[in-house]
């Protein structure tokens, strides 16, 4: 008896806490749409189907989006997606820089890393199927712009060239980040462990990993990565001659990523770097870019916010 009291009074007290609680809901700020992706009406659908709920202004939020603490979590959702892509926003984003965003959702898709597993869970209808990616896959290709021809691309290539070799290019200064991340040369020295490339933007990359990452991708401790670890992601433009054979082109950035989990405890472990041209110009207008960062690294955090997956011999 005294057992059922006691199991009684403890159904009683989560009772009254679960109600106090729906009273702590989070704020979601209903924003104005100001524009909006201009896409086929298949491709529209799968976006509002599977995207729109954290990545536009037009939210749609089912009755137990809204019971706490499950709210807190959708809250959460909805404020990280908007500030990595929101469609509802579409004429803020750099005409230029609009298919590399589409590119990023799609291949972070294809990886499952979007929708949220734990959103998906939950909204079933936000499942995206192999047909859903065939159609976003075409309409990618559709939409990319031509680049400049092999010609004009290696012609910039031995230029750039040319630049180094005159000493142009040397500074007596290595940059620096504004979240204080040195740019690091002796990456040109690391292995390359794994390599992508953007057919948005005609670029292709090789991800160079220092030795504290190589003996973690050979002993296969890799999730979480050490700390100690540094990638470097170096992009270039992509040629391809009459034959088909694809070489690297000039040199368009590079970015780190350097693991540290007390240094870098407010970006997950991580820090973040970034330096474009041949000029190294360091990105970002303040230090808070590095949420950018995060912000897009998010939905693979169940692999330590890496997408590199390292090649295997």
């Amino acid at each position: 008896m005294k057992k059922r009291k006691t199991f009684r009074d403890i159904l009683a007290a989560l009772l009254v806490i679960f109600i106090a609680l729906q009273f702590v809901r989070p704020s979601i700020p209903q924003q104005p749409v100001t524009s909006d992706i201009q896409a086929p009406p298949e491709v529209k659908a799968i976006l509002r189907r599977a995207c729109y709920d954290c990545h536009s202004n037009e939210t749609k939020l089912r009755w137990f989006d809204q019971i706490s603490p499950a709210s807190w979590r959708v809250a959460e959702h909805i404020k990280s997606g908007r500030a990595v892509l929101n469609f509802s926003e579409w004429d803020k984003i750099a005409a230029p820089d609009r298919a590399g965003k589409l590119w990023e959702s799609v291949n972070q898709a294809i990886a499952g890393a979007m929708p949220l597993k734990d959103y998906e869970t939950i909204h079933r209808e936000a499942h995206i199927t192999e047909k859903d990616l065939i159609i976003l896959k075409d309409y990618l290709n559709a939409t990319v712009k031509d680049h400049p021809g092999d010609t004009a691309k290696q012609n910039a290539a031995k230029q750039q060239y040319q630049n180094w070799i005159d000493g142009k290019m040397n500074s007596a200064q290595l940059p620096k980040t504004l979240n204080g991340i040195t740019y690091m040369p002796d990456y040109k020295n690391w292995q390359a462990i794994s390599t992508t490339d953007r057919f948005d933007n005609g670029t292709m990359r090789v991800i160079f990993g220092n030795d504290i990452a190589v003996k973690a991708v050979h002993d296969g401790k890799i999730n979480p990565w050490p700390d100690g670890t540094i990638f470097a992601k170096v992009a270039w433009d992509q040629l391809e001659n009459k034959d088909g054979n694809v070489t690297t082109g000039a040199f368009k950035q590079i970015e780190y990523m350097i693991k540290d989990s007390r240094k870098y405890a407010d970006t997950h472990g991580w820090g973040f770097a970034r330096f474009k041209t041949p000029q190294l110009i360091p990105y970002g207008k303040t230090a808070t870019f590095t949420s950018e960062c995060v912000g897009c690294h998010k939905p693979v955090a169940d692999r330590d916010f890496v997408f590199t997956s390292p090649l295997k011999n």
